[in-house]
């Protein structure tokens, strides 16, 4: 593995979590960041903390405008280069019953975790092709794997990359460009804590929830995650093999311990992996609530009501 001051690193989502660790880490390690994120203020720290060693951007990647004005400062700062790294970390998960999501919150999903992350990743492979050279990096998730109850918008998303991941790979091999997913299981950072307040707010709104005792466990099956959650540089490291490395691999799942709790999981029936998921979050029938009517479905309006 050879490092390159030359070598231009653009990470999305970097004012928290995987992307803040690996835009330190990375430059620590002598690579040069062009950290991305809509905060100016902690971009600002970011960058100060660096000792001006990483670049700042703003960026959101559910804005066309955004995203191209966030090229064109790229260019700026890299003398017409751009990007020979793009990781695309941006993204966040939503937790709630898929019965109660709103459209309006499932489209809000899909437009950060993917939409976002194709438009972004379109707006940086034209100096990729053009050189035939450079490394697109997508932070997935092992819930991009399998699927766990209650998180399916978020999950949904996280296929979703996937597939367009494994496309992207063959469809820009030829131009010289590598394409790797990196699948995190459980990590030490704020990811949880957003997911939780989606609980909450779902929660609130819907006091006669069928799924009241699913919410009422949520923040014990936070505290046991939580319990296994690996340091973000197990990621960030994955994400240096993937860039740097000279045979990057098209998936890396880390911690090790995911990547046993996957193998283990494919080869039970599909019966009994529903069964021990259903368990483990307390959706069995002497536990959820009966419904007695249902009014309105969740639709575009946001609006549901469910009578117990």
């Amino acid at each position: 593995m050879s490092k390159s001051n030359q070598q231009v690193v653009v990470i999305t989502g970097a004012t928290a979590g995987i992307g803040r660790h690996a835009a330190e880490y990375l430059s620590e390690r002598g690579y040069r960041v062009i950290a991305t994120g809509r905060n100016p203020a902690i971009l600002a720290e970011i960058a100060h903390k660096s000792g001006g060693k990483v670049d700042t951007v703003r960026l959101d990647v559910t804005s066309e405008e955004s995203i191209a004005a966030a090229v064109r400062e790229v260019d700026r700062l890299t003398a017409g280069h751009g990007a020979d790294v793009l990781v695309n970390n941006a993204g966040y998960g939503m937790a709630a019953p898929l019965a109660e999501l709103t459209d309006a919150d499932l489209r809000k999903q899909f437009d950060t975790n993917v939409f976002g992350l194709m438009a972004v990743t379109r707006a940086f492979l034209p100096q990729m092709m053009q050189r035939r050279a450079g490394r697109i990096i997508n932070i997935s998730s092992i819930g991009g794997r399998i699927t766990f109850p209650m998180f399916g918008a978020y999950h949904g998303s996280k296929y979703a990359v996937e597939a367009l991941s494994d496309c992207l790979r063959m469809e820009l091999r030829p131009f010289g460009i590598r394409v790797s997913l990196v699948e995190p299981g459980p990590i030490a950072t704020e990811f949880a804590n957003r997911s939780m307040a989606e609980v909450s707010k779902y929660k609130s709104q819907a006091p006669e929830s069928p799924y009241g005792p699913v919410y009422a466990r949520a923040d014990r099956l936070k505290e046991l995650s939580d319990k296994q959650a690996a340091h973000p540089i197990k990621v960030s490291r994955a994400i240096e093999r993937a860039a740097f490395g000279r045979w990057p691999s098209a998936r890396y799942v880390v911690p090790f311990s995911s990547a046993v709790m996957l193998w283990v999981l494919s080869r039970l029936p599909t019966s009994w992996r529903d069964a021990v998921m259903r368990r483990f979050v307390g959706l069995t029938a002497k536990l959820v609530k009966p419904v007695a009517q249902v009014t309105a479905a969740a639709g575009s309006s946001g609006k549901r009501s469910v009578a117990a």
